[in-house]
């Protein structure tokens, strides 16, 4: 993978649903983070919604970055939709997958929300996480916090 790979600190690379990184607060984890998250989810067969999830971690990055002294870690998990109901039978819902996306870093403060005027050049990070993940939201960590979107999935 070239020379990104030493700008990590420590991989779960999922086989399975998940998938997660740990970066230190450099400059490079912003690029590396959104270059990851863009291979896993195409090797998922996930490319619908590779862009889209890779900026939203790059904003989240970004912000863990200008906030942030200590590692930044990113998680992805796979939900796959409820199977279809056999015929006849009850079953799936009807509802998609989901792609939950997980940034963490160490300082305890959950992120604000802010509005940004027309000519500032940031600020707006937030926002764009809101209006296109389907849900998201912040919790503490033992250590830190986690901002976390859900992207809808696919059938």
């Amino acid at each position: 993978m070239g020379s990104s790979a030493g700008e990590v600190i420590g991989v779960k690379d999922g086989e399975g649903d998940c998938a997660e990184w740990v970066f230190p607060a450099a400059p490079d984890a912003v690029r590396t983070a959104r270059s990851l998250v863009r291979r896993t989810l195409g090797e998922w067969r996930l490319d619908s919604v590779g862009d889209i999830a890779a900026l939203l971690v790059s904003e989240l990055v970004t912000n863990a970055l200008r906030h942030a002294t200590g590692p930044i870690g990113v998680r992805l998990v796979r939900s796959p939709a409820p199977a279809a109901p056999a015929a006849g039978g009850a079953g799936g819902d009807g509802a998609d997958g989901v792609l939950l996306v997980e940034v963490s870093d160490p300082l305890p403060d959950p992120p604000r929300e802010r509005v940004a005027r027309p000519d500032d050049e940031d600020g707006r990070g937030l926002q764009l996480v809101a209006s296109a993940a389907r849900r998201w939201g912040t919790r503490p960590g033992e250590a830190g916090k986690t901002v976390w979107f859900e992207l809808a999935l696919p059938r």
